[in-house]
């Protein structure tokens, strides 16, 4: 592997193999995925060499996790949290966890891997290079002919990015949102005169049987977004290609300023067949139409007044936060289902479902909600971290809490 490259860093383990072969001797078959993927065992084989080839897996494993010490001593991730697999060439390529993958997201970095083993030993060598973001010339010339809120947009930037990423990034990270800002703009007045067939064309849906097979419960749901990508494109242009949410989708989002164009935005929406609600005051509607199986979307990004949220972490910094969605999963038990979105290089547009997310019950009422925020705000950082340029920036998402 080549010498590494400025802003990268190298990870590199040894295990013995007589390691490796006494835990085959003392663990059983199914224990084994406590330490290594499905793939892993599978691609090792039953042979003389399976021993060898797990403990160059589990050096890799290791060789990750020594890339991130701050997140490996504060638990965030651990060596399971990342796998190896074989490309379309066979070369190793790492797969991360959900966590891990959140963390390489948050360094902006990707991991390339070396392995090596022989009957006794076996070696890896994990580097990381830096995702470098490309900003077109008009987000650059966005950036500076645009002061507005630019502080609020600088720092927001540092509270999630400072101290992962080289401050050159940071400045990247910044011009591109500004870049995407001009394009949502853009395919904000563009949208309305697009065909439906060209508007089906425009987005992907993924994993959209995660929200089909959760409405099979009963129990409606709540998809738990946020200022996404280009989040009317997705929603209009998206979920209306499926007619099985046709008339049950209702919107909890805050008024948008100015006045005229939040009449606008809200007539399109109802245009489309979605309904709105206002985040204050609304919730014995909400609970009303949950009982009835309709589809509650709640943009959850936005900054929190006492009377509507708690305060928990959002990027390790305090934040107001709305509990609503905390209340209404644990009054009626909705599935909640975390859904993003973001455009392409080619500007289509992608929209995206998760699988639900875990229900936390506890005695405590109060610890219940806090929880679930908690869990929540989790989720929305995995999803911002994708496509950290296409968020809203200028949003106050930290003022002074209560």
């Amino acid at each position: 592997m080549p010498d590494a490259p400025p802003n990268s860093r190298c990870g590199i383990d040894t295990v013995d193999v007589a390691r490796i072969e006494k835990l085959l001797r003392d663990v059983p078959p199914e224990g084994l995925l406590d330490f290594f993927s499905k793939t892993e065992l599978e691609d090792a084989g039953q042979g003389a060499g399976r021993a060898a080839s797990l403990a160059a897996r589990f050096a890799a494993k290791e060789a990750c996790c020594k890339l991130f010490p701050r997140e490996l001593a504060l638990g965030i991730i651990e060596p399971p949290d990342f796998s190896v697999r074989r490309d379309a060439y066979g070369a190793p390529e790492v797969v991360a966890s959900t966590s891990a993958q959140a963390v390489l997201d948050r360094h902006r970095l990707t991991i390339r891997l070396s392995l090596t083993h022989s009957e006794t030993s076996a070696s890896a060598v994990a580097l990381a290079e830096l995702r470098r973001m490309e900003v077109p010339w008009f987000g650059k010339v966005f950036y500076h002919l645009f002061p507005w809120r630019r502080k609020l947009v600088l720092a927001n930037f540092h509270r999630v990015f400072g101290g992962y990423v080289p401050e050159e990034e940071i400045l990247r990270l910044v011009q591109a949102y500004y870049a995407h800002y001009l394009r949502f703009i853009v395919e904000f007045f563009h949208l309305p005169l697009m065909s439906a067939k060209k508007k089906r064309a425009y987005i992907r849906i993924e994993n959209m049987e995660s929200p089909l097979r959760a409405h099979k419960e009963g129990k409606g749901l709540i998809f738990l977004t946020g200022h996404f990508g280009n989040w009317e494109v997705s929603t209009i242009a998206g979920i209306t290609q499926f007619p099985e949410f046709k008339g049950l989708l209702h919107f909890v989002r805050r008024p948008i300023r100015p006045e005229w164009l939040n009449r606008w935005v809200t007539r399109r929406f109802r245009e489309a067949g979605f309904g709105t609600l206002a985040k204050r005051g609304s919730l014995d509607e909400v609970l009303s139409l949950l009982e009835s199986g309709a589809v509650i979307v709640y943009v959850f990004d936005q900054h929190a007044l006492r009377k509507d949220g708690i305060v928990v972490d959002f990027f390790g910094h305090p934040a107001g936060t709305f509990k609503s969605p905390a209340l209404l999963a644990l009054s009626t038990g909705a599935p909640v289902i975390p859904a993003s979105s973001w455009r392409e290089p080619d500007g289509t547009h992608v929209l995206r479902f998760e699988e639900p997310l875990p229900l936390i019950d506890c005695d405590d009422a109060k610890e219940a909600i806090r929880q679930n925020t908690l869990a929540y705000n989790a989720a929305l950082e995995r999803m911002l971290l994708r496509h950290p340029e296409q968020w809203i920036w200028m949003h106050g998402r930290w003022k002074i809490v209560y």
